[in-house]
């Protein structure tokens, strides 16, 4: 299962704007992505409450991972848009 490390770029981490973000391209992606903390339990990256439930902070390190056909391209998407600061896109 290819997986993907990456630093969250917003400084409010994923919460409000950047999560709602996070989890809108996660739902559009043809394969299934898990997000959780380096260890931990991942939580699916299509759920806004288990994304929040998470309570990354700016600068923290999460882990994504994806399983089937296209998950590496899925991932490099998906881990792009973690690093960027999501409150200056605005």
């Amino acid at each position: 299962m290819p997986e993907r490390l990456v630093t969250v770029g917003s400084s409010v981490g994923l919460h409000a704007r950047p999560a709602t973000l996070f989890v809108q391209a996660a739902a559009k992606q043809p394969v299934k992505v898990t997000i959780g903390r380096p260890g931990d339990e991942p939580v699916d990256a299509r759920s806004i409450l288990g994304v929040l439930g998470l309570g990354v902070k700016g600068g923290e390190e999460v882990v994504l991972s994806g399983e089937g056909d296209g998950a590496d391209t899925a991932l490099d998407e998906l881990a792009a848009l973690v690093a960027t600061d999501l409150d200056a896109a605005a």
